[in-house]
């Protein structure tokens, strides 16, 4: 097994425990060391993704991963610094509304895969609606595939009680309307990492979720 994982693992464990400036500070060459061997993971991420989606193949590591430090400044938690590594892979940037492929690495059974899109523009999601509506026979084959199924096997994190408004409450699959965002998760288990098949797992469901990410894609473009 690489041992770059477990050390991975064993400092985000730590520093949840030790959430504080003074700890960081005496253990910053252990926060460097896992940084360092989690950009080497992040590098060959973009790499492969690249192969079967080449809108990706201009990023580099720095345009995909994310500062350790919070933003306090509107959270209740105060903590300074986060327990988790995570790169998204997205063409257009780390704030693009754009789909993209995420991967974020967090221990006792926080870290997931996923795709999609999170929190777009209300008319992006009333045109993503809309596409849904137009294209529904498309939209389903991707969402009803087997392979996407087992991984993604739901729409969005949060959804409307009833249809979203403006669209006909007849419409045969109002699941896929009631979502309140496009993005698309599959939870990971510690253990899913200390394989020596984690990474093409995780290119694996990047692969499965491109034709996704592709659908909603298409309607976002009209509005970048």
């Amino acid at each position: 097994m690489d041992p770059k994982i477990p050390y991975i693992f064993n400092f985000l464990k730590d520093i949840a425990t030790n959430n504080n400036r003074q700890w960081f500070a005496e253990h910053r060459d252990r926060y460097q060391t896992a940084k360092s061997y989690f950009e080497e993971y992040a590098q060959q991420i973009i790499v492969r993704i690249a192969e079967f989606d080449t809108d990706m193949a201009h990023l580099n590591v720095k345009d995909c991963t994310y500062r350790i430090y919070r933003d306090t400044r509107f959270s209740t938690d105060k903590s300074p610094y986060k327990r988790h590594f995570g790169i998204f892979v997205n063409s257009h940037g780390k704030q693009s509304y754009r789909c993209g492929y995420y991967l974020h690495i967090q221990p006792d059974g926080q870290s997931l895969v996923a795709g999609g899109t999170w929190c777009p523009p209300s008319n992006v999601m009333r045109a993503v609606r809309q596409a849904i509506v137009d294209e529904i026979e498309e939209f389903r084959d991707i969402v009803e595939n087997k392979e996407f199924k087992k991984l993604f096997p739901v729409i969005g994190e949060a959804h409307l009680k009833t249809m979203a408004k403006g669209f006909p409450k007849d419409f045969a699959y109002p699941q896929y309307l009631r979502a309140k965002d496009f993005n698309i998760i599959c939870m990971l288990p510690d253990e899913f990492f200390f394989t020596d098949n984690w990474m093409d797992n995780v290119i694996q469901a990047f692969r499965i979720a491109k034709p996704y990410n592709d659908f909603i894609n298409y309607t976002i473009d009209e509005f970048l």
